[in-house]
C-alpha cells in the first residue's frame, strides 16, 4: 500500500451533540454526545489507514490539550510530525438534529509563531520527498497567512509530490494557483471561489475544465444528495450514492477524499474508484466519527452507487 501524509494546519477537538431538534433560546437536551479529535487531514488518514496505507500525520497542536491527539495518533499507529504550539487546539461543537443537520460552531485555534512555521517546512522539506500523496486539508489558523500557505504548497509541489487540497476561501484560491494533482471543493465553494453560481452540471464541467486548463489533474466536486463528479483530462464521471439514513454529515468530504486517493494511487479503474469513494462518503454520514468499521456494508453501499459518463462541454 502507499505511503501517504496528510496535514492538519488547525486540527479540532470534536464535541458532536445529538439531539432531535435544535431550539435557539430554549433548553435543549441531548440524547448522546462524542467528543474526538479531529481535523479534515486526521478524519482523511482514519479512513485511508482503514484502506490499508501507511499514514504519517502533521501540521501544529497546542500543549494545553495534547493528549485526545497523541491518544488518536497511537492507537491508530500514525507517525507523528505534528510542531507543538503555546495554547490549546481549537474546540469544535457540531450539533446534529435528527434530521441530519448540523449546526457548526467553531472555536478559535492557537496562534501560530513564525518559528513553528520554519519549523514545519523544514521538516517537510526532509521528510516529504518519501511520501507517494500529501494531503492538505482545512482551514488556517491564527498566525498563518496565505502566503506561507502558498510557499507550503509550491515547496510541496516542487519536490514532485502529488499534492491533494481540499480547504475553501482565500486558502483555495490560492491553492489552486499552486497546480495541485487534486482538488475536492464543494459546488459552493468552487462557485465563491470563481466569482459564479454554479447551479447545473454544464457550468460545474466549465468551471472544471478551467482548473484542469489550469494544471490540476482531478477535480471532483460534491454535491451533496445529488452526488459528485470527477474531472480529469480523460473522462468526466457523475456518481450519485444511494439512499441512507443520515446520522452525521460531519466527515463526509473528508471520507471521499481518502477513497479517490486509496483508488488513485492503486491504479483502479476510473468508475471502481469513483463508485467505492462514493459509497465511503454515504456511509460515513451514517455513522458519528471517522473510519471504516462495518466492510458488509460498505460493499452494499458500492453496489448500489449509480455511475454516469458525462460529454465535454461543448459536444
Amino acid at each position: 500500500m502507499a505511503k501517504i501524509l496528510t496535514l492538519t494546519l488547525n486540527p479540532a477537538l470534536d464535541l458532536t451533540v445529538s439531539l432531535e431538534r435544535l431550539r435557539p433560546g430554549a433548553v435543549n437536551r441531548a440524547h448522546s454526545q462524542h467528543s474526538h479529535a479531529a481535523g479534515k487531514g486526521l478524519n482523511v488518514a482514519q479512513v485511508l489507514a482503514d484502506l490499508g496505507h501507511d499514514l504519517t500525520v502533521g501540521g501544529f497542536l497546542g500543549r494545553d490539550n495534547l493528549q485526545p491527539f497523541e491518544a488518536l495518533i497511537e492507537r491508530r499507529g500514525f507517525s507523528d510530525c505534528f510542531v507543538r504550539v503555546d495554547g490549546e487546539t481549537r474546540s469544535n461543537l457540531k450539533l446534529v438534529e435528527g434530521d441530519g443537520q448540523v449546526t457548526d460552531i467553531n472555536g478559535q485555534g492557537p496562534q501560530v509563531d513564525a518559528a513553528a512555521q520554519a519549523a514545519l517546512l523544514q521538516h517537510l522539506q526532509k521528510i516529504a520527498p518519501g511520501f507517494d500523496a500529501v494531503v492538505v486539508a482545512g482551514s488556517l489558523p491564527r498566525g498563518i497567512d496565505l502566503a506561507w500557505f502558498e510557499r507550503l504548497l509550491r515547496q510541496l509541489v516542487g519536490q514532485g509530490l502529488k499534492v491533494v487540497l481540499d480547504t475553501s476561501g482565500e486558502a483555495l484560491r490560492v491553492g489552486l494557483g499552486c497546480s495541485p494533482w487534486l482538488v475536492k471543493p464543494n459546488v459552493e465553494e468552487l462557485g465563491d471561489v470563481l466569482g459564479q453560481a454554479l447551479p447545473d452540471r454544464a457550468a460545474q464541467q466549465a468551471a472544471a475544465e478551467r482548473l484542469l486548463d489550469a494544471g490540476v489533474e482531478h477535480v471532483v466536486l460534491s454535491n451533496g444528495e445529488h452526488g459528485l463528479s470527477w474531472f480529469s483530462a480523460a473522462r468526466t464521471l457523475h456518481a450519485l450514492p444511494p439512499p441512507v439514513k443520515v446520522a452525521s454529515t460531519v466527515g463526509a468530504g473528508d471520507s471521499l477524499v481518502a477513497g479517490m486517493l486509496h483508488g488513485l494511487l492503486q491504479g483502479e479503474a476510473p468508475e471502481q474508484s469513483l463508485r467505492r469513494a462514493t459509497a465511503i462518503a454515504a456511509q460515513a454520514v451514517t455513522q458519528v466519527g471517522f473510519g471504516i468499521d462495518d466492510h458488509a456494508q460498505l460493499a452494499r453501499l458500492e453496489a448500489a452507487v449509480q455511475i454516469q459518463e458525462q460529454q465535454e462541454s461543448g459536444q
